[in-house]
């Protein structure tokens, strides 16, 4: 397959889950320098209705000729009269490091708590190698597997895997494939899937899913649009397998 059908094929699936990131993305530039960006977003309404969405999330990069270190906070809030809708936190690096032309190493640490999923803490840590297919100004398309350790805090103590646990760890897979789009000098597309089989349970996995697109109105101000999808097959007693969230937001860069 060609670079551009790649690319094409690529841009085509992404524009199929949309109906459009939770945030724009960090600039990226080889000159080792950090760089940042806060992502916010709310909504509120009241009468019949009375629901309120708050939606934060700040990231970093650094990037050189041959590594590169990234990391992302976001925090998501919603209420919807008086009854928490969504409650989750996260903070994520990972680290990756060229070693030829191609292909590249990394090691990741994430920290996430979504009180509605019954999760107080999951803790994940995965290394591996990944391929870079093609990268220019216009953006980039990286492929990469390795493996992980994950463990994961109950609230309340919950069936997994056929037992009632209070925690659960486990040994996965990391399958991952991540692009960046440059669509118009002001609109560009940003796009990851990851996906984590259980090597202690056959045929359980989660899998994680964020597209976004981002138009920029000034040098530093974005207006965002994002869809985050998780899912998980075994997710515990009373408990969906999917969740979704859209968000809208403001995005300032602090290069």
């Amino acid at each position: 397959m060609s670079r551009r059908h790649l690319r094409i094929a690529t841009l085509t699936s992404a524009a199929l889950l949309m109906p459009a990131l939770s945030q724009a993305q960090v600039t990226l530039k080889p000159d080792g320098q950090w760089r940042y960006l806060l992502t916010a977003g709310a909504n509120f309404s009241s009468g019949n209705n009375d629901a309120a969405t708050v939606n934060v999330a700040a990231e970093g990069a650094r990037q050189t000729t041959f590594d590169k270190w990234t990391w992302n906070a976001k925090a998501d809030r919603a209420r919807s009269n008086d009854v928490d809708t969504v409650e989750r936190y996260g903070l994520r690096t990972q680290y990756n490091r060229d070693f030829s032309i191609d292909w590249f190493g990394f090691g990741s640490g994430e920290w996430q708590r979504d009180r509605l999923a019954n999760i107080a803490a999951r803790y994940s840590v995965a290394t591996g190698v990944g391929r870079h297919i093609w990268s220019d100004d216009s953006g980039f398309f990286d492929v990469s597997g390795g493996i992980g350790y994950t463990h994961d805090r109950y609230i309340t103590p919950t069936n997994i895997a056929g037992e009632t646990r209070e925690r659960y760890g486990r040994m996965e897979l990391v399958l991952s494939e991540e692009s960046s789009h440059k669509l118009t000098d002001s609109t560009s597309l940003r796009q990851k899937f990851s996906l984590f089989p259980d090597l202690r349970e056959s045929g359980k996995y989660r899998a994680v899913f964020d597209v976004g697109l981002t138009v920029a109105m000034t040098q530093t101000v974005n207006l965002t649009a994002g869809l985050n999808y998780r899912y998980d097959s075994d997710p515990g007693t009373n408990l969906k397998k999917t969740d979704a969230m859209f968000v809208t937001g403001v995005s300032m860069r602090f290069d």
